[in-house]
């Protein structure tokens, strides 16, 4: 019987490697204990079997990006921690999409550090973004003025006379009209609205200005990357050919 020593020790040992590499191969999901999974590099071993996966490729520990469909109740917002339940908690393995086709497994590492972009509202649902990749982070708050969001918005009232026109002229909102807004009827009760550098609580002004009060809202699209078929709180992967 062996002494127990760090899995990140034995996996350097086992594949010749520094031990940065083996924590490395051992968050990236590559490494068994007597055939189950350990992704903690701190976990003991004495004579257990360890296995390397032999495609370990460290190249696939890339940061990942993590489209969500938040129900209402959800926040994503600092100032919104009072109300309802972080979005973020909806991110575990058990939660990913059963279609999501971007081939990745989802490991601990991918839960770590992510960046939540471009909130939404605790009320509305729809598609939101965590992401590890601070290019993306980068992209989307640096872009935040110009980026599209398209949102189906459920309301009730009367519409004020040349209130559709009103609404695609744009409407001031905290001292600056939409650089570009487009609005229709989808049916009697549901306006399809896309804006560009929509803010939290915009929406819902527009809707009042005209005479309409929000019921509900749902993100379905943010710049080029569509909510789809994606199910209220579920997630995937970001594909590597989707761009915002």
């Amino acid at each position: 019987m062996t002494d127990p020593i760090r899995l990140a020790k034995r996996v350097a040992e086992l594949r010749g490697c520094s031990r940065r590499e083996a924590e490395q191969f051992i968050n990236g999901g590559w490494v068994r204990v007597d055939g189950i999974v350990v992704e903690e590099p701190q976990f003991r071993v004495a004579d257990q079997r360890v296995e390397i996966d032999p495609g370990a490729d460290l190249g696939q520990t890339e940061p990942v990006t993590l489209l969500l469909h938040k129900p209402p109740g959800y926040h994503t917002l600092q100032s919104d921690n009072q109300n309802g339940q972080p979005a973020s908690q909806l991110l575990n393995p058990a939660t990913l999409w059963p279609e999501d086709i971007s081939g990745l497994r989802p490991l601990k590492m991918h839960f770590a550090q992510l960046t939540g972009c471009v909130p939404l509202e605790t009320g509305a649902s729809g598609l939101v973004v965590f992401t590890q990749d601070w290019r993306i982070a980068r992209k989307l708050t640096e872009d935040a003025a110009t980026l599209e969001h398209e949102v189906i918005v459920e309301v009730a009232g009367e519409l004020a006379p040349n209130g559709l026109k009103r609404l695609n002229r744009g409407i001031l909102y905290r001292g600056k009209t939409p650089p570009a807004i487009k609005v229709s009827w989808q049916n009697e009760t549901r306006l399809r609205v896309a804006l560009k550098g929509a803010q939290p609580g915009q929406i819902a002004h527009l809707c009042e200005a005209v005479g309409l009060q929000v019921l509900s809202m749902k993100r379905i699209r943010l710049g080029r990357v569509p909510l789809g078929k994606l199910p209220p709180g579920q997630w995937r992967y970001l594909l590597e050919d989707e761009r915002f």
